[in-house]
């Protein structure tokens, strides 16, 4: 079988980070670009963490474009406070030797679902989904050539991890939340539900370092830092691995079970706002639009992980 066309989405982040080395890792994907967009940290430490993590991966031939700076209508929120003021805090880092490929991030994802055959590429969004509702805002034509979607992204049981209600990625720009999740497009979600079971215990952070790999050391020393943050507020052994479950999802769905439901994203209320609203129970007649996971085999996820981190 000939790979799987995937366009990675993102705003590194340590865990956006080690998704896209496992993306790299995988001969079954074949990553026609990356897309930066700001959300975890402002867009020139996103567009700057995106080249990091290819050079880390030797993929220096990846091209990464930077995308919008802001949400589509509202002002930017960031989350420093769990992945510190580089986006990438933990080990040091060098200056990258990459450059960024010409051109917008929007334009680079209009351009390449056109030029592909219908329903070959795959969106894996891991950040806001400003870059992917602007696309199908610029250009309504590439909606239906969209293989499918598989992001990161809401909560059901979980609830929220920004607000009460929220999780961080729909929190930051609800509105493009809602036009995606409203396109039609084939929607896989992974939210905090599935997500807060990925996690780095410590053996399973050992199992990275012993690799004496730079990329084994560098993903153990990524989450030896962000995972203070979610040990403290949560109490867990760990810190969840978000946005590589959209990338052990595309290897492995085996790993991963959920329902098609019914998901609505709130853009009204000032208490509620960017709760991804699931119908879970399916105790409306809302057509299911997506695929909304609710448990994972997480052994089986960190030996997929480890495995592949190994490999670069």
């Amino acid at each position: 079988m000939s790979a799987r066309k995937i366009i990675i989405d993102t705003d590194p982040g340590q865990d956006d980070a080690v998704a896209i080395l496992l993306a790299l890792a995988s001969p079954e994907l074949d990553v026609l670009g990356i897309t930066a967009v700001a959300g975890n940290v402002p867009l020139p430490l996103t567009q700057k963490n995106a080249l990091l993590v290819c050079e880390l991966a030797g993929r220096t031939d990846i091209a990464v474009y930077a995308g919008c700076d802001a949400p589509m209508g509202r002002k930017l929120v960031t989350a420093e406070h769990v992945h510190g003021k580089t986006g990438l805090d933990g080990p040091q880092l060098p200056t990258p030797q990459m450059a960024l490929h010409d051109g917008h991030a929007v334009d680079f994802i209009i351009e390449t679902l056109r030029r592909e055959d219908p329903g070959t590429v795959t969106l894996c969004p891991l950040g806001p989904l400003t870059n992917i509702a602007t696309a199908f805002d610029k250009a309504p034509d590439i909606v239906d050539r969209v293989q499918e979607i598989v992001l990161m992204g809401g909560a059901y049981f979980q609830v929220g991890n920004i607000t009460p209600a929220a999780e961080f990625n729909i929190y930051v720009d609800p509105e493009a939340a809602d036009i995606v999740f409203k396109s039609g497009v084939p929607l896989v979600v992974m939210p905090l539900d599935v997500t807060h079971k990925a996690l780095t215990t410590a053996p399973r952070v050992e199992a990275f370092r012993a690799m004496g790999t730079e990329p084994g050391r560098m993903v153990a020393e990524w989450t030896d830092f962000f995972e203070r943050f979610d040990k403290e507020k949560y109490g867990s052994a760990g810190a969840p691995l978000h946005d590589p479950c959209v990338i052990a999802y595309l290897l492995e769905p085996d790993l991963f079970t959920g329902r098609h439901v019914n998901v609505v994203i709130e853009t009204g209320s000032e208490l509620t706002l960017g709760m991804t609203v699931a119908d879970w129970w399916r105790v409306t007649d809302r057509a299911p639009n997506a695929m909304f996971m609710g448990d994972l085999d997480a052994d089986g996820f960190f030996a997929l992980l480890t495995e592949r981190i190994a490999r670069l």
